[in-house]
């Protein structure tokens, strides 16, 4: 089993997050199982995001309290329901690059359109769409650092952008169509995520305090960060799935990812196990019971244990 490791890109311009942080058992392509027991891993979204403090403009001028009130008491956690965004599932076969281009640009269309109206009530610059590249490069270089591999991350610099690989994509639909959707769609969500974040100051705060910590609580550092975009990806899928249901097989394959993705053994624990990537996509997905809000993505105020 080849599983990929989680990057580190240095010499960052910006923030970087990408989409390698653990292997996932893809389930047999031939059946959408609950259970999954056919496995060939894969890489799978959840992110280390690294921000170069040069970053300038409203994130600049970091210190131990503000960056903690960015994280811990944003603005963001009470601006309400997401606002669903009526986008239904684009209508095509992901197995051409022409074809993952246009599924992710109108995914990226529609989260833009669910999120603005919260980073706008949170004050943060939510009238900025961030560029999307697909791309069927190796290895991709970037102002936040060269990316070698199958890799969709996120690159805070200017108006931030979303790098997707689609030949990765194309990949999987060849042997599971309908994990192919979840795994694309919970994707494109979570690199979302991180524009939200930084968007609303969460991002470069984070990782402000990251550079100012070792060891362990490094990690831990990444680990909340990373979930809470995961949640928050989550969370827009749940918003908007009147009009892009996420049920039946979809609904399976999309709980396999989520419960699936983590922390490998022998590589960094950047990222969270599988059981808190799990409890925090949920955490998104099922809101409080009457919506979804950047509310019940508060990583930084859980205990340790659940971003273990």
């Amino acid at each position: 089993m080849n599983y990929l490791p989680s990057k580190l890109v240095r010499g960052a311009v910006g923030a970087i997050a990408l989409a390698t942080c653990a292997a996932l058992a893809m389930p047999n392509a031939q059946a959408a199982p609950a259970d999954a027991t056919a496995v060939q891993p894969i890489p799978v979204p959840g992110a280390v995001a690294r921000t170069d403090l040069t970053d300038s403009g409203r994130d600049a001028g970091w210190n131990a309290t503000t960056s903690w009130n960015a994280v811990r008491y944003n603005k963001l956690y009470s601006t309400g329901n997401i606002a669903p965004s009526r986008c239904k599932r684009p209508g095509v076969a992901l197995n051409t690059e022409a074809n993952v281009r246009y599924f992710e640009t109108e995914l990226v269309r529609c989260l833009y359109a669910s999120w603005k109206p919260s980073i706008w009530r949170a004050n943060g610059r939510w009238d900025v769409k961030p560029k999307l590249v697909v791309h069927g490069y190796n290895t991709i270089k970037t102002t936040c650092g060269s990316v070698t591999g199958w890799v969709s991350f996120y690159c805070s610099t200017g108006s931030g952008t979303i790098y997707i690989p689609w030949r990765q994509i194309v990949t999987y639909y060849a042997q599971n169509p309908t994990f192919a959707v979840a795994y694309a769609t919970n994707t494109i969500a979570h690199e979302y995520g991180h524009h939200v974040q930084s968007m609303s100051s969460i991002l470069t705060a984070s990782w402000w305090r990251q550079q100012h910590m070792t060891g362990d609580a490094a990690l831990a550092e990444s680990r909340r960060r990373e979930l809470q975009a995961s949640c928050l990806g989550s969370a827009y899928i749940s918003a908007n799935k009147k009009a892009y249901p996420m049920s039946g097989a979809l609904l399976t394959q999309w709980k396999y990812v989520v419960s699936h993705s983590g922390d490998m053994p022998g590589y960094p624990r950047d990222h969270g196990s599988w059981t808190n990537h799990n409890f925090w996509s949920l955490a998104g997905y099922n809101g409080d019971g009457k919506g979804q809000h950047a509310g019940s993505c508060q990583t930084w105020a859980a205990p340790a244990t659940r971003v273990s």
